[in-house]
C-alpha cells in the first residue's frame, strides 16, 4: 500500500479546510494522468512554499478529466474556489492557451482532513526540492511509514488502538485512518463515497454513455442511485446508473425500472397519465445499451429489487 505527497497551492488548502466537505478535487490544470494511488489509499497535502509542510489530506477515490464546465458543475466549491469564473480563472490562468473549455484533471478524494498549524508535519528529506506535483511513498516501510504513524498519531489512532477495533463507525477521519488500516483501502473507496464522488465514478463506469440509450453528451447525462440515497441507498457504483436527463426524471418516480438481467421496462402509465410517451414506450424490454466492464460495479440485485418492488408504478 502506497500513500502520495501532492504539492498543495495554499489558497485551495485553506478554502477547502474552511468549508471542510466531506470530498474534495484535487484538480490538475494540465489534465495530466494519476496512476500512483488505489482506491482508498491516502493523500497528503504539501503545502508549497513558504510553509513546505504537510498540512492534512484525504483518501484517493477515483481519477478522471472532466471538461472544465463540468469539473465545476460536478464539484462546485469542492474545486477550492468560490464561483466558477474564479476556479475557471485560476485553471486558463496555468494552463496558458486560448481552449475556454479545456480538460481538467480531477483526483477526488474522501474523507479530506485539516491540521492545526501547531500539528503540521515536517516534510521528509527524501522528498527533493524540485519536485513539482508530488511522491509516492511505500505505507508500510521507511518515511512512508513515518508519515503514516504521524498522520495517525494526530488522530489517536496508533497501532493498540487499531488491533483492539471499536463498535463506532462514524466517518471520522480518524477512524478512516483506523478502517484503511483495519480494512485496506477497497472497503476506505467503496464505503465513503460523496454526492460529487458517486456522480463521477458511475459517469466513468459507464463510459460516459447513457446506459439506456448510449447517448453521450455529457452535460444531459446525470448519475441516478438505483436505492434512494433518501432510502439509505449507498453512494456506491452497483446502486448507480448514468442516465440522459429525462430518463432520470422517470426513473426516479417510478416509470421506468430495469430488470434482474439488465433490460428496461417502461410504465404503459406514461400513456395513460400523459396522452403521450411513445419515445420512452419505444425503449421497453430493450438491453441496456452500456454496462459497466466491471462485474462488480453493474446494479446489485437487491438495488433493482428495491426499486422495482418501492418505486416502479408499472
Amino acid at each position: 500500500m502506497n500513500l502520495f505527497l501532492g504539492v498543495t497551492d495554499p489558497d485551495w488548502y485553506r478554502f477547502v479546510r474552511d468549508i471542510s466537505p466531506p470530498e474534495v478535487n484535487f484538480w490538475r490544470p494540465g489534465g495530466q494522468g494519476f496512476s500512483a494511488l488505489d482506491p482508498g489509499e491516502p493523500f497528503l497535502f504539501k503545502l508549497k512554499a513558504p510553509f513546505n509542510a504537510i498540512a492534512g489530506g484525504g483518501f484517493f477515490v477515483r481519477f478522471t478529466q472532466l471538461p472544465l464546465t463540468l469539473a465545476w458543475d460536478v464539484f462546485g466549491l469542492k474545486n477550492g474556489a468560490s464561483d466558477f469564473r474564479s476556479f475557471a480563472q485560476k485553471i486558463r490562468s496555468l494552463r496558458g492557451d486560448s481552449d475556454r473549455n479545456p480538460r481538467v484533471g480531477c483526483i477526488i478524494l474522501t474523507a479530506p482532513f485539516f491540521f492545526d498549524r501547531e500539528n503540521w508535519i515536517e516534510v521528509p528529506s527524501s522528498f527533493a526540492k524540485n519536485i513539482v506535483s508530488g511522491k509516492t511513498y511505500d505505507l508500510t516501510s521507511g518515511d512512508g511509514r513515518q508519515l503514516w504513524n504521524q498522520v495517525r498519531h494526530r488522530f489517536g489512532t496508533d497501532d493498540a488502538d487499531v488491533a483492539a477495533g471499536s463498535g463506532d463507525r462514524t466517518p471520522s477521519p480518524g477512524r478512516v485512518a483506523e478502517d484503511l488500516a483495519e480494512y485496506g483501502s477497497e472497503y476506505v473507496a467503496r464505503n465513503r463515497l460523496g454526492q460529487s464522488g458517486f456522480r463521477a465514478v458511475v459517469t466513468d463506469a459507464y463510459d460516459r454513455r447513457c446506459a439506456f440509450t448510449g447517448e453521450k453528451t455529457l452535460p444531459a447525462l446525470q448519475a441516478s442511485h438505483i436505492k434512494p440515497y433518501s432510502e439509505s441507498g449507498p453512494h456506491r457504483v452497483e446502486n448507480g446508473l448514468l442516465l440522459r436527463a429525462d430518463l432520470h426524471q422517470l426513473f426516479d418516480r417510478g416509470y421506468v425500472t430495469i430488470t434482474h438481467d439488465h433490460r428496461i421496462e417502461v410504465s404503459r402509465r406514461i400513456e395513460e397519465e400523459f396522452d403521450n410517451g411513445d419515445a420512452y414506450l419505444s425503449l421497453h424490454d430493450r438491453q441496456l445499451q452500456t454496462l459497466p466492464q466491471d462485474p462488480s460495479d453493474r446494479p446489485g440485485d437487491s438495488f433493482i429489487t428495491h426499486h422495482r418492488d418501492a418505486i416502479y408504478i408499472g
